[in-house]
């Protein structure tokens, strides 16, 4: 049963005046929040036909050659080129870089130098080792930009959102309360302060006194 449009502005926090553009928020969190099930079971057999197809699609024919390797791979692989690469931090297992297209100021990304499409193609020390790359990222970036939260995430395949879904890769995201304004809410925009060559620069000299051993 969907609340009313009163009850739901009296008894949760919508920001802004209320405005049409407010109205529409509550009537979307309605629509979500009281949304329905339909089982469809069936759904599912068409949609792994489909899954079986696109690999069998990608299956490269005998003495063909390797696909191109995707940026993190050719990043890992050229550690004289980690400053124009945003590389901010690598060690013998990965690297931790600057996101190109950042959700807000100072998005870093890591990875594993070698490429598997999820986390648990890995062997258990090296997936304690990506684990550890979130940690040295998660500490740098409090030391250096000192958000008032940090998102971390992993998006395991393309249907889930990875940009790259052959190589898995983490996201911070750090959050500062009100890193959301007009320019998102009106025009879906997001305003970036910071160039990704001040911010590696940023990053790289935190490294005079911070010391990812410690973390």
């Amino acid at each position: 049963m969907f609340q009313s449009l009163e009850f739901l502005s009296k008894n949760f926090h919508f920001p802004g005046k209320n405005t049409p553009l407010r109205q529409e928020r509550i009537f979307r969190y309605d629509m979500a929040m009281n949304s329905e099930n339909l089982w469809a079971p069936w759904r599912m057999v068409y949609l792994r036909a489909l899954e079986r197809k696109s690999r069998q699609a990608h299956i490269p024919a005998p003495g063909s050659p390797d696909p191109e390797p995707c940026f993190f791979s050719q990043y890992w692989k050229t550690p004289d080129q980690d400053e124009q690469n945003g590389i901010v931090y690598r060690d013998e297992t990965g690297i931790i870089l600057l996101n190109r297209y950042p959700y807000t100021n100072g998005h870093l990304l890591t990875a594993l130098g070698e490429p598997r499409p999820t986390l648990l193609d890995y062997p258990t020390e090296q997936r304690a080792a990506f684990w550890r790359l979130i940690e040295i990222g998660m500490a740098l970036m409090q030391h250096t930009i000192e958000p008032q939260g940090i998102n971390v995430g992993i998006n395991i395949g393309k249907a889930a959102g990875a940009g790259v879904p052959e190589h898995i890769h983490g996201h911070l995201v750090p959050r500062w309360s009100g890193d959301t304004n007009f320019m998102t809410a009106v025009g879906d925009i997001r305003v970036i302060p910071d160039s990704l060559e001040m911010m590696g620069r940023a990053y790289r000299s935190a490294f005079d006194d911070f010391d990812p051993s410690a973390v």
